[in-house]
């Protein structure tokens, strides 16, 4: 019904040309069925129809028109429309969704856009590998279920209906399908709990969308810290997750999240952190040679064995990688809820963290903090006391 009146919508009000994409052609065709039903209805702008809508067509005067498409790499390579509307990705082939991901582009008065919906039914299927995905890009990601169609105010759902429903069906559909549970990861490498009970809703709530930052905490002298940085290669993110570790558990006083950009830029960040918060920096240097440390500006208060390139690859890797999540599961990290470290360290497989396959992907927020933890026992601490920093109250004055 949603994506049905969007396209119907944005046919009328755009002259957009939408495509709809089901998992299968039979769901691909429920959502056209749906928008044709529409036009039926009282007020609808028959006067725009240059013709009568068919199965898989309808075509307006002002140029807007929608198509139904089956689910096939062949179907979706066609046609290039500005709204893409899929349905049920997660029934959907993943090669279908991206040969259809390429397909959508803008004109002068429409720009494209793609909405993707599903329930979430496969631990390892499309819906699962787009979240990631979604993560990894800053893509929106928007969730509703019954609650949202049976509310007081301009609900049409009863709750005798949902009652009945939830007595009908089998209670992990109910849950999948109804309260948008997520589907049981057999393989995840990091329990759910252990992830809640790091990233604490009650310190607070971040989105950290892409090419943002947070600052937490204000610097002090009398605290120790250690920054961790993952560099971001072809697909991934910056990361610079700076940490209080002057006790456990170590807190997180920064964290910081940017796309691919020039080596200047990404190690300029990284110098205001260390600027800030000086103290001990690890960063990945897999694959990037001395290039990092040119650029790379140390505070007076930081000397050259402050920083420690570290090449992530192989079994180093891997005990970075183990340790961390060892630390984690044992409490020795707090921090708010950060949206993106968050679900990357909620959905993370355990090929993502060990396995270093092709397919596979190191969470950058993990390869950040994971580079973090990797310097707990190689503390030093610093005394120089740079004027960024605060200094609680003292009967002493300092000159």
């Amino acid at each position: 019904m949603l994506l049905s009146i969007l396209g119907m919508t944005e046919m009328v009000t755009l002259g957009a040309f939408v495509t709809i994409l089901g998992g299968s052609g039979a769901q691909s065709l429920r959502v056209h069925e749906t928008m044709s039903g529409a036009w039926s209805s009282e007020g609808a702008p028959t006067h725009l129809l240059s013709k009568e809508p068919t199965q898989l067509n309808t075509s307006l005067t002002n140029g807007g028109k929608a198509r139904t498409l089956m689910a096939s790499t062949k179907s979706v390579r066609g046609p290039h429309p500005q709204r893409m509307r899929l349905d049920e990705i997660d029934e959907m082939d993943l090669n279908v969704l991206e040969s259809a991901q390429g397909q959508p582009m803008s004109t002068k008065k429409v720009k494209s856009q793609t909405v993707m919906s599903s329930t979430w039914q496969y631990p390892d299927g499309t819906v699962t590998q787009v979240v990631k995905r979604a993560q990894e890009l800053g893509w929106p990601i928007h969730r509703w279920c019954w609650r949202e169609t049976s509310n007081p105010i301009d609900g049409w759902l009863p709750l005798s209906e949902v009652d009945r429903k939830r007595a009908e069906i089998p209670k992990h559909m109910w849950e999948a399908e109804y309260e948008l549970y997520e589907p049981s990861f057999d393989s995840r490498a990091i329990e759910p709990e252990v992830a809640d009970a790091a990233f604490r809703l009650d310190l607070g709530y971040a989105e950290m969308e892409l090419n943002s930052e947070v600052i937490l905490e204000q610097p002090r002298y009398d605290r120790d810290y250690i920054t961790g940085v993952d560099w971001a290669k072809a697909r991934d993110n910056t990361v610079i997750w700076t940490f209080d570790v002057t006790e456990t558990p170590w807190k997180t006083v920064a964290y910081a999240r940017m796309g691919r950009r020039p080596w200047p830029e990404m190690v300029g960040q990284v110098n205001k952190r260390i600027a800030m918060f000086p103290g001990k920096l690890a960063h990945d240097a897999t694959g990037i040679g001395s290039v990092v440390d040119d650029y790379i500006e140390l505070p007076q208060s930081m000397g050259k064995n402050d920083v420690h390139p570290i090449i992530m690859a192989g079994r180093n890797r891997n005990d970075m990688v183990t340790n961390y999540v060892s630390a984690l599961e044992n409490g020795h990290f707090e921090t708010p809820r950060l949206q993106h470290p968050y679900e990357e360290h909620k959905f993370a497989s355990v090929d993502d963290l060990y396995n270093g396959s092709s397919k596979a992907h190191l969470p950058d927020s993990i390869a950040a903090a994971a580079l973090a933890y990797s310097l707990q026992n190689n503390w030093r601490a610093v005394y120089a006391l740079p004027d960024v920093m605060t200094r609680p109250s003292s009967p002493w004055e300092i000159r």
